[in-house]
């Protein structure tokens, strides 16, 4: 069989890994003939290796394509590009929406790795990098302060529960503002490791300076935004990194009968949306562009959260701007950009 193109789809879960191979051939008929089945740990990742060396033709280009479950594909994941193998990682939505175009009726672990490696026989994908390991750190850093920061939300609510009783526990109060105590501690122990890190990379602390003259952002907002999209990696436009955040617009209209009101899509990193919650709050203060971008959306429809995840939105793609073109912001950029010379 003349080869075109070759994929391998995986369907991975917590222990195994389930592995069908899948080729293109000259005639752009997919085969898909081979399946097997491997732990996912570090034997099953080298019997993996040696299988894929036994059934495939070294002269066409191998592609290995993967869901993003979770943490469990990671390991296996870095353990392909450690031995410099093509690897493409993708949403489990896409995959679900092509496997109804199959009309796959049996939903089993086989069926999925199956309809992935057709996936990427059919599809042109991208080849997934390895994270930075700075960015990949401070991502662990700024998510676990965000759980710290939810968990004591958390307590406070249930102090104010326990001293609006009519007969309040004082022990219970006690153990409540000790855990306060804790979790405080420890979210001033990650901020300064955060510092730590971002001042041992000289570039990163001054990308992270200029994006920081944004009225509204601050250090801890820049360092999330980097660490969420490491490093803008593979964000080549603003429209991308919109998408990616879940701050793109999702609109169904049909006819006269269906009419849906447009609104974002939220199918994107849910961290990076949460960290320009206040930015933009601050924004609208200090930025007339964004004031005025606040006041139109508002006056139109009456609901400020539309106006809000407008500004989010706006000043997202300005810190993408801001780190690409290695400049500061400017306040009255858009009235000189207005001027002729």
């Amino acid at each position: 069989m003349n080869v075109l193109k070759q994929v391998l789809g995986v369907d991975v879960a917590k222990k195994e890994l389930v592995v069908t191979l899948g080729f293109l051939d000259h005639d752009l008929q997919i085969n898909l003939n081979l399946h097997r089945v491997f732990s996912n740990k570090d034997t099953g990742f080298t019997a993996l290796l040696k299988w894929l060396k036994k059934n495939t033709d070294s002269s066409v280009s191998l592609q290995i394509v993967m869901e993003a479950t979770g943490v469990y594909h990671q390991k296996f994941a870095n353990f392909l590009i450690d031995n410099d193998l093509s690897v493409c990682i993708v949403l489990p939505n896409k995959i679900s929406s092509y496997m109804r175009t199959l009309e796959t009726k049996t939903i089993t672990d086989k069926t999925c790795s199956e309809a992935i490696a057709h996936f990427g026989l059919s599809r042109k994908l991208e080849n997934w990098k390895k994270p930075n390991k700075l960015y990949k750190n401070l991502q662990q850093l700024t998510r676990e302060r965000d759980q710290l920061v939810n968990e004591r939300s958390m307590i406070k609510n249930q102090i104010h529960a326990e001293e609006s009783e009519g007969d309040p526990n004082s022990n219970s109060i006690k153990r409540f503002n000790d855990r306060i105590k804790f979790i405080n501690r420890q979210e001033r122990e990650i901020k300064e490791e955060i510092t730590q890190l971002t001042n041992s990379d000289k570039t990163l602390k001054q990308q992270i300076e200029r994006m920081t003259t944004i009225p509204g952002i601050g250090e801890l907002t820049a360092v999330t935004i980097l660490a969420e999209t490491n490093g803008f990696e593979l964000i080549r436009n603003k429209k991308q990194l919109s998408s990616y955040a879940g701050f793109d617009i999702k609109e169904k209209q049909s006819g006269t009968s269906v009419k849906g009101k447009p609104r974002i899509s939220k199918r994107g990193n849910r961290y990076l949306r949460k960290c320009m919650h206040l930015p933009s709050l601050s924004a609208v203060k200090k930025i007339d562009v964004y004031r005025d971008l606040y006041c139109r959306i508002v006056s139109k429809n009456g609901i400020k959260m539309k106006g809000l995840i407008a500004v989010q939105r706006k000043l997202l793609e300005l810190t993408f701007i801001i780190f690409k073109n290695n400049t500061a912001f400017e306040q009255d950029y858009e009235i000189k950009k207005r001027v002729p010379l």
